[in-house]
Formats: C-alpha cells, structure tokens, sequence
C-alpha cells in the first residue's frame, strides 16, 4: 500500500512537470520564448516543482484521506503579446492538459495491447499512469481561473458576445486573487462536486482501458 502510494505520488510529479513543459514547448513554437530564456523547458523537476503544489497540496491530501490526489508545479511564464495568431492564449492553456491526455491514452492502448503478456504489477502501474494523467487532465479542464480550462474557455468564447465578456470579467476576477486563494476555491469547488467528477474521471478512465 504504502508502495503504491509512493509511486502515484511520483507519477504526479512526473505528470504535473511534462504538463507545464508542454505549455512552455507550445508558447516556444508560436513565438514567446519567454519559458526557454528562464531554462524552463527541461524535465528538471528542480526547475518546475512548487512548494505548495507540489508538495504540501499533495501531503495534505494524502494525509488528510481526501478521496483524490492532485497538485501543480510552478507554473511556465509566457508573454501572450509574443505568441503568434488568435488562439496563441488558448493552445498555450491547452497544451497542459492535451500532454495529460495524450499520455494516459498512450498508456491505456500499451494496456489494451499487451494486458495478456503483462504482470499484475505492471497493469496496475500503467493504470495508475492513466487514471492520474486523466485526474490531471480533467482537472485542469475545469474553467476556473487559475486552471487552464479557465483560458481554453475564455478564447472559445471570445469577448464579442455579452456571455463571452461577463465570463473573461469573471475570469480575471478570479485571477487577481492569486494561486494560494485561487487553489483554495478550486479545492472548496471539487469537493462540493467531487462525486460527479469522479464519475467522470472515471467513465473516461473505462472508456480508454476497457475495464
């Protein structure tokens, strides 16, 4: 047990890092290279883990018998001025999760194809890899500021439209509180709605293995 608690803590912290690394390679190729100047795109986790998020929110959780692990890591800078078309913003944002998903379907398909050949061991660490990368994932995808479904949805809505403008005022709104607060409202939000995105983490975690 105490194995498995481990490693999922190291896939967390593998996962969270590529997710950030994935911002700062998409912010690079459309023309901010803001990320690469601050040595940020590099698997180094010296240079991507956060305190907090990386760390404390993850102990806490896990000490505190939270019924799902999650965290961040420091979080790659851009400059949205340099980024190249009009979904710069919004493939930047997007680049985290769609790194998450792309993993946890490399994964799955590894499980799909060899479970026959495959250890129980090693089904089961494959599967964790999924489920964490599809946790990430979805998470992130939540539109809340500072989550990165909070930019994905805001450039999709655009600011010509009276929905569109009042969501991008709510978004920065949100934002100008900060990460701490902003991860504590993110927090007080899954838990008040953690049995339905769970479901769905899990749905898409059956979809994509099969069991």
């Amino acid at each position: 047990m105490q194995t498995d608690l481990i490693f999922g803590v190291i896939i967390l912290i593998v996962s969270v890092i590529l997710h950030e690394v994935a911002h700062g390679y998409m912010a690079n190729y459309l023309g901010d290279p803001t990320a690469r100047l601050q040595g940020r795109l590099t698997l180094n986790p010296i240079s991507h883990i956060d305190p907090i998020g990386s760390i404390l929110l993850p102990m806490l959780l896990v000490f505190s018998g939270s019924p799902f692990l999650i965290g961040y890591a420091k979080p790659v800078p851009y400059n949205p001025y340099n980024l190249k078309g009009k979904w710069g913003e919004t493939l930047v944002a997007a680049a985290g999760p769609g790194t998450n998903l792309l993993l946890a379907a490399i994964f799955a398909i590894l499980i799909r194809a060899g479970s026959v050949a495959m250890t129980t061991e090693m089904l089961t660490a494959f599967a964790t890899i999924v489920y964490i990368n599809l946790l990430l994932a979805l998470f992130n995808l939540i539109p809340i500021a500072p989550l990165d479904g909070s930019k994905v949805l805001s450039g999709l809505l655009g600011t010509r439209t009276v929905v569109g403008r009042a969501y991008e005022s709510f978004r920065s709104s949100l934002e100008r509180m900060g990460v701490f607060s902003g991860t504590l409202v993110i927090l007080i939000v899954l838990y008040l709605l953690y049995p339905y995105f769970s479901f769905v983490v899990q749905a898409a975690f059956t979809l994509l293995v099969g069991q």
